[in-house]
């Protein structure tokens, strides 16, 4: 199981500091952004070789399953 930053939102954030750039602010005054949005991945074909079961609460909630 791990946790990734959502990429479809760091590609948007990325958008929105580009565009602020290009609209005169400078780099230098812009504040960090921390990503905002994850994704909780299980890897199912890991967790069978290691003996580990799963439980079903933790599949429901996960953006993707690795089989």
């Amino acid at each position: 199981m791990s946790y990734d930053t959502n990429l479809d939102s760091a590609y948007q954030q990325q958008g929105n500091y580009v565009g602020r750039i290009l609209n005169g602010k400078q780099p230098g005054d812009l504040e960090v952004v921390q990503p905002t949005k994850f994704n909780f991945v299980i890897n199912m074909g890991t967790a069978k070789a290691m003996g580990l079961t799963v439980p079903p609460g933790l599949l429901s909630i996960a953006d993707e399953i690795i089989e």
